[in-house]
């Protein structure tokens, strides 16, 4: 019988203390030849606690289980082998064969494990980002843009609606904006967006990913495929971030109201993950990052073409067609280039100013047929689409004496002659008379009451005139319609004859 691990420290203790087997077999209350056979293991260099293997009916076939997990290199199933044995003549269970390839796949991968280095970073040298599937915003599918500089672990997470070219760089642009400058080289997987073939195992860049690297003076390398351990910090950051910010059933997280929301949350989770110590420094990231930037190169003061967005020509109307909808811009780009670019739910237009880049607009994504116009772009043009009210021009030496008058002479000239008028001419000429006698501030007042009673007639001006300079105040105005008539009525004619 097998003795356990305490049996067997008992027989040894036993033996080093009357060195007689008898005697220890006594002591020990086993059989002599039991505590002589423990101690020969021990004086052989044995491990006296180790099982001693029993023989087993599928040993004469373990050589070419052997061969066969080699020839596989580890992926041959244990059904398979155990097919092949039953087929040579093994009369064993399955259960057996499963044990001996397990064994067999064991061996070989400690025999053909790859070996790893540990990678060791160095300030202002490597910055690692990766995509990521997002949460769903209105029904739309977002992405999650990941970056993580190495020696500090400092993280940025930054949501967007596509991975396209135009949102990489300008995610590559925010994320060395927040971290104060750019490293030397910039390390991704080999999406279409950064590698665009692959010749004889050697990845062929991407012009505008190289002309984007060379303008923040950055060198944009790529893993090996299939091969994530070579930036698994990037990839740790997607895996977290995503725990973290998408919801699921774990985390008990509700759905975005908006894409500003996601993005707000975003940076509230970067902002909570940098405060923390990081586990394998002890240090919070955000402490490390100070001393990493100075090690960053300076970042230029204008984004990457690229990451403006695309590029569109402002048309005589000072608007841009995006996405088959019209934009408007402000006043001073006609003829000139702007970019376009989605921000969240919004389309952000930059152009050249006397400055540099800036951002001259922003409008809400809209749908073709709806344009977005600004009426604070057309400052020379009165809002929205109603008929536009004539603004009087005198052409005449009468027409500008009149107009002279005041606010009040034009309101009533175009009142006047939306109304239909008659004698225009000859009433202007008399306001100018009156204003002769009783001042020309006086009459551009009654003007003005006039044009909003409707009171055109020709002794009106000097009726509202006269009541100006009574000592009441004009309190209410009085419309001369079909409720406020100065004709007599019918009512009397109904007591006719009583």
């Amino acid at each position: 019988m097998t003795k356990s691990d305490r049996e067997i420290v008992e027989i040894l203790e036993a033996f080093d203390l009357t060195r007689c087997a008898h005697s220890a077999a006594q002591l020990a209350g086993v059989d002599e030849k039991t505590v002589a056979r423990y101690v020969a293991i021990r004086d052989n260099g044995g491990d006296p606690f180790a099982r001693a293997r029993r023989v087993r009916g599928i040993d004469p076939f373990l050589p070419k289980i052997e061969e066969w997990v080699e020839h596989s290199h580890g992926k041959i199933r244990a059904d398979v082998v155990h097919t092949r044995l039953v087929a040579m003549g093994f009369g064993g269970t399955d259960r057996s064969t499963r044990r001996a390839v397990a064994e067999a796949k064991t061996a070989w991968q400690a025999g053909n494990r790859r070996a790893y280095r540990p990678w060791i970073p160095e300030p202002g040298m490597w910055l690692q980002f990766d995509w990521g599937e997002g949460p769903r915003v209105g029904g739309r599918r977002t992405q999650l843009f990941c970056a993580w500089l190495s020696w500090s672990r400092f993280r940025v997470v930054l949501p967007a609606w596509d991975q396209t070219l135009g949102t990489l760089v300008a995610c590559l642009d925010a994320t060395l904006r927040r971290i104060g400058g750019a490293p030397t080289y910039v390390l991704t997987d080999n999406a279409k967006t950064v590698t665009i073939d692959r010749v004889a195992g050697v990845p062929v860049r991407h012009p505008e990913i190289v002309a984007a690297g060379r303008h923040y003076g950055c060198k944009v390398e790529t893993c090996q495929p299939f091969d994530p351990e070579s930036k698994g910090g990037a990839e740790h950051t997607v895996k977290i971030a995503k725990a973290d910010l998408v919801p699921t059933t774990a985390n008990l997280l509700d759905a975005y109201g908006s894409f500003a929301d996601l993005a707000d949350a975003c940076f509230d989770w970067c902002e909570r993950v940098n405060a923390r110590a990081h586990r394998e420094t002890g240090v919070p990231p955000v402490d490390r990052l100070v001393v990493e930037r100075r090690h960053l190169h300076v970042l230029p003061a204008e984004p990457h073409a690229v990451a403006l967005g695309q590029e569109r020509l402002v048309e005589t109307d000072q608007t841009i067609r995006f996405g088959s909808v019209r934009y408007s811009t402000p006043p001073g780009f006609v003829g000139s280039k702007v970019w376009c670019r989605v921000v969240g739910e919004e389309l952000a237009i930059v152009a050249r100013t006397s400055s540099g880049l800036a951002e001259i607009a922003r409008h809400g994504l809209s749908t073709p047929g709806n344009p977005r116009i600004l009426d604070e772009h057309y400052p020379n043009h009165p809002g929205g689409n109603l008929p536009r009210q004539p603004r009087p021009k005198a052409r005449t030496a009468a027409e500008e004496a009149f107009l002279d008058l005041g606010e009040g002479a034009h309101r009533w000239l175009v009142e006047a002659g939306a109304a239909g008028v008659t004698r225009i001419r000859s009433k202007m000429h008399h306001a100018v008379e009156l204003a002769a006698v009783l001042g020309a501030r006086r009459v551009d007042e009654a003007l003005g009451l006039a044009a909003i009673a409707g009171r055109f007639a020709d002794a009106d001006l000097a009726s509202i005139c006269d009541h100006l300079a009574g000592p009441g105040a004009v309190t209410d105005v009085v419309i001369a319609d079909e409720a406020h008539s100065v004709q007599p009525g019918t009512s009397g004619w109904g007591r006719f004859g009583q």
